[in-house]
């Protein structure tokens, strides 16, 4: 396989002295390059390169680098003072504020000062690379190169094409960010790219659980985390990102989707920004982080009673985990052929949601006392998971229900009978996103599982999540989700659905 790589006599020019443009610098400076950075404020760069060498420093003292590496990418590190001096480099990569026309006249100086193969980079997180390069003579050159904050540490590199960009730029760009021990996928130049909208489903829903009352912040944080396998909850990473960021990200593809339903923004974000409270950097957002804040807590229901046998249905696959942690913890599993994927209590049942409220199955189903549980990451090490009870259901399952998690290591939350729950809901809208951005042709489905692992630290990638869940599971959660709702929000994609019709896997199956 031939390899396009910059090699490092080739220098790399960095516009941009800010936290991405001076990591962005250092990233190339690492990988062996001579660097120039360039900011149109007088000192920025070299400001930038100080700050670079401070946190290098950090590293050093850690243990984490050695002096010799250190000096060697702070040597590569040179502030530009014009930006002339940029004019013999083989690469430009710009990390300038997100504004289009702005950009679009950096590129147009960019093209008549540096040489007819210099690559035109961008790192724009939400602007078309279409759009950046019309006008231009060379509209070839120009390409999506987007980092990701912060730039040193996270490993993903979305390497974008707009309608002009040439393939063999597009190649250089992605075996550079390689050789940068970077893991690059490509993608086509649509909005929100891979991550920002594969991402949208696990701010949106979350947004929409608290909206409706089916918990509380911390407890849909708590149980991401702690059943889903998530490093954050969604509120959590809303106020480390903004609110107002996060907003403006959501109102962007909503409004380049055409109102697409499924990227609807919350009026609880909006009233949020309207009311200065944006996250960690305000003090205020969905947490308070001011010093004598009372801190939200999670609280686990509690377990008053604890059955010593149960039946489970021998079709409980997903569940096997689970079952066999009930049975470590002493008690005593029977399976029963007659029941229908259920676990059977003494006084009720328990079950996988399926995307039906717990009433609405109980009903169709004709169940009485049923108490759903929600998907986790992996059952049989998770310490978390959420459970709903149908209205009308005797407390005494819920009670049963605790003590049989609690005896196999869980805390469980109880939630309002709301379809899907949590993590089932989140992870199948963004399994489902992911499914059409692969059909949509934007990228490949290998290239999802990187993104969303190297961009937002997912646990796990939504395409093999949903192969490991059964995507017989997840269409059947997103049909219930939209007749739960009636809204087009949580149609399946048509290729989710094909896949299913053929009885297959995604990752099985790619021509």
């Amino acid at each position: 396989m031939t390899i396009h790589a910059l090699t490092t006599d080739k220098i790399i020019a960095v516009i941009g002295a800010g936290t991405m443009g001076a990591g962005i610098a250092q990233v190339a400076a690492a990988g062996g390059h001579t660097v120039r950075l360039y900011d149109a404020a007088d000192g920025a760069a070299a400001a930038g390169i100080k700050k670079t060498t401070e946190g290098l420093d950090k590293l050093v003292s850690r243990g984490r680098i050695d002096v010799a590496d250190r000096d060697a990418i702070v040597t590569r590190l040179i502030p530009a003072e014009r930006i002339e001096d940029l004019a013999d480099s083989a690469m430009v990569i710009e990390a300038i504020v997100e504004n289009l026309d702005v950009k679009r006249q950096l590129f147009q100086t960019l093209e008549q000062l540096c040489g007819d193969d210099t690559i035109l980079a961008t790192n724009t997180s939400s602007l078309s690379i279409t759009a950046i390069a019309t006008g231009l003579k060379r509209p070839g050159q120009v390409v999506g190169m987007h980092f990701f904050n912060p730039a040193p540490i996270m490993k993903l590199v979305e390497v974008i094409s707009g309608l002009e960009t040439d393939a063999t730029v597009a190649a250089q760009v992605f075996d550079t960010a390689t050789r940068w021990r970077k893991h690059a996928v490509h993608a086509r130049s649509t909005p929100g790219f891979i991550v920002n909208r594969v991402a949208r489903p696990f701010y949106g829903e979350a947004l929409r659980l608290l909206e409706e009352n089916a918990a509380d912040i911390a407890t849909i944080d708590q149980v991401v985390k702690g059943a889903g396998g998530f490093r954050m909850g969604p509120f959590e990473l809303i106020d480390l990102i903004g609110i107002d960021v996060n907003y403006a990200v959501s109102c962007s593809v909503f409004e380049a989707y055409y109102n697409d339903p499924r990227y609807l923004p919350s009026l609880l974000q909006k009233e949020r920004v309207d009311g200065g409270r944006l996250g960690r950097k305000s003090g205020r957002g969905f947490y308070d982080y001011g010093d004598d804040a009372s801190p939200l807590e999670a609280r686990a229901h509690p377990a008053m009673a604890t059955p010593n046998a149960i039946r489970v249905s021998p079709d409980c696959a997903i569940l096997k985990p689970l079952i066999e942690r009930f049975q470590r913890a002493g008690i005593e599993v029977t399976s029963d052929s007659k029941l229908d994927d259920v676990i059977q209590l003494p006084t009720g049942t328990m079950a996988l949601t399926d995307g039906r409220t717990a009433t609405r199955r109980g009903f169709e189903d004709g169940i009485d006392n049923l108490l759903l549980i929600d998907l986790c990451l992996d059952y049989a090490a998770s310490d978390t998971i959420a459970i709903s009870a149908s209205l009308g259901c005797d407390p005494q399952v819920t009670d049963e229900a605790a003590g049989l998690l609690k005896a196999a290591g869980l805390g469980s939350y109880l939630i309002a009978d709301t379809p899907a729950l949590i993590v089932m809901r989140l992870v199948s809208m963004l399994a489902n996103e992911s499914a059409e951005v692969v059909h949509q042709g934007i990228c490949e489905l290998e290239g999802v599982d990187i993104a969303m692992r190297g961009g937002v630290n997912y646990p796990r990638g939504p395409i093999e999540w949903a192969d490991a869940i059964g995507l017989d599971t997840i269409y059947t959660v997103l049909n219930h989700l939209q007749q739960s709702y009636g809204s087009d929000r949580y149609r399946p994609s048509l290729k989710l659905a094909q896949q299913v019709y053929a009885g297959k896997p995604f990752l099985a199956t790619e021509n």
